[in-house]
Parts: structure tokens; C-alpha cells; sequence
């Protein structure tokens, strides 16, 4: 994100007189401002209300979670006609693509695979009133079905048809072990501190029940991205599992076609 990023009126509001500074920017417009410093340090997540994002199931999702593991408590919410907001106490750390973390990938990586299986050992399943399973994913796409377009798909399914893709969707591997899912376990939603440990996650508007690999399918994936070639088993190595190709496939173009 640019350092002059136009400052919504509602964010500009809630930050009064301190500092706000940019951070992130995602592909449908919503935008993270980090308001202030040292103790009065929070965070603003603001969405149009054309980005279909809902802030409000996240800011839900956080006060279940912040009850067992470190994520970022709610502490406003707000929408009007164009918009809506969140805003968050901040975490310690740094998300793992910070530049420090991307010259030092084995860290990063590692300290990914072994904060998901906290989170995944933390949150429990018994307790949690949100799901997120394949058969619920797969019937939200096809519920848009007109609206899916191949040409925005990652690489490696763009020579499917969307015909193609839902035949493959509809053959759902068997559940290796139901965990509360993060939702979104690309590299920037985990915190690292300054002495290479994990402190927390962020972004979990999608976090529910659903068979551990939807998260380690999208993890090792983004590993890709954000650090190169030959990271995923070691992320796997530190979460503590064996590869699961079929598993991995397929749970990465439900996420690909996901909202």
C-alpha cells in the first residue's frame, strides 16, 4: 500500500488526533489503517459495501476466538450506506512478508506451520458455532455460478472450464480431521515478533469447522508467493503432517473460487 492512501471520513473520525498509516490493501478495495502508537496502538479495517465483505461475521468470529488464542480483540463497529468498519487492539509482531521475514524465509515458514497447529489445537471444535465445509463452500459458489470467472483464477487452474471446475469441486476427499479453520492462512495473516516467534493471526472472517487442509492447502500454497519455490514441506514439517496431494488440489481450488 502507497503511503498516501486516500483516508476514508470514517477512519479519519475514529483516529482523532493520532497518527494513521497505511498498511494493507486487498483486491476488492477494503483497506487496514494501524491508528496511533506504543499503547494506544489499534487497528481500522474498512470495506465498501460493494466489496460483499462482512466485517460485522468477522468482528463475531474474533470475540469467540480472542477466548483461546491470540488473535485481534474488537473494539468498535460501525456501517452506514457505503461502508463499514472494524477496529481491533493491535497484536505484537509483524506480519510474516514483512521485509525482514521475507529475507529470512526458514524462519517465517516455520513459525507459520507451528502457530496453525496451535490455532487449530486451541480452538475447539465441540464449542464452535461457526462452520466452513466443503459441501457449504462449494454450495455458495455455485450459488454464483454466472459470476465466476476463470480469467481471475490463480495459474494453476486457468485452463479449467467453470464447468470443469465444479465437476472436480464436487468430489470432496474424505475428511482427514475437523479443526476450527483460520479461513485465509496466506503468509501476511500470521504475526511474528522480533525474536522469530509466532504471536498471533489476523484476518479470520472465514474461520469455521472445516477439515484441516482447507488451511494447510492455502498455507503452503502462499508459501509460493510470497517466498519462492520449496518451502511448502517445511511448512508442513512444522506443523507435523506428511503431504496430502489430493487433499492439497483440491482444497486449493475451493479456495480459489471462494469469495
Amino acid at each position: 500500500m502507497i503511503p498516501d492512501t486516500p483516508v476514508p471520513p470514517q477512519v479519519r473520525a475514529l483516529a482523532g488526533d493520532t497518527t494513521i498509516r497505511p498498511v494493507w490493501e486487498n483486491e476488492l478495495g477494503g483497506l487496514t489503517f494501524e491508528l496511533g502508537t506504543g499503547a494506544e496502538r489499534r487497528f481500522v479495517k474498512w470495506t465498501p459495501a460493494s466489496s460483499g465483505i462482512d466485517l460485522d461475521g468477522e468482528r463475531v468470529r474474533l470475540d469467540w476466538a480472542a477466548g483461546y488464542t491470540a488473535v485481534p480483540v474488537p473494539l468498535d463497529y460501525g456501517e452506514d450506506a457505503d461502508s463499514s468498519w472494524l477496529v481491533t487492539a493491535a497484536l505484537p509482531g509483524q506480519c510474516a512478508v514483512a521485509p525482514r521475514w521475507l529475507a529470512d524465509p526458514e524462519t517465517a515458514v516455520e513459525q507459520i506451520g507451528v502457530s496453525l497447529r496451535a490455532l487449530h489445537e486451541r480452538l475447539p471444535v465441540p464449542d464452535c458455532p461457526f462452520t466452513a465445509s466443503a459441501e457449504e463452500r462449494l454450495a455458495e459458489i455455485r450459488g454464483r455460478t454466472d459470476r465466476l470467472d476463470p480469467t481471475t483464477w490463480n495459474e494453476d487452474h486457468q485452463g479449467l472450464t467453470v464447468d470443469e471446475a465444479l465437476s472436480r469441486l464436487s468430489d470432496i476427499p474424505p475428511v482427514d480431521l475437523l479443526v476450527v479453520c483460520h479461513g485465509d492462512t496466506c503468509a501476511p495473516n500470521t504475526l511474528l515478533t522480533d525474536d522469530g516467534r509466532w504471536s498471533g493471526h489476523v484476518d479470520l472472517g472465514r474461520l469455521g469447522v472445516a477439515d484441516r487442509w482447507a488451511d494447510l492447502a492455502v498455507a503452503t500454497w502462499s508459501t509460493q508467493w510470497n517466498y519462492g519455490d520449496g518451502w511448502e514441506e517445511r511448512l508442513l514439517e512444522a506443523y507435523g503432517v506428511e503431504p496430502e496431494p489430493v487433499r492439497t488440489e483440491y482444497y486449493r481450488l475451493l479456495w480459489g473460487l471462494g469469495p
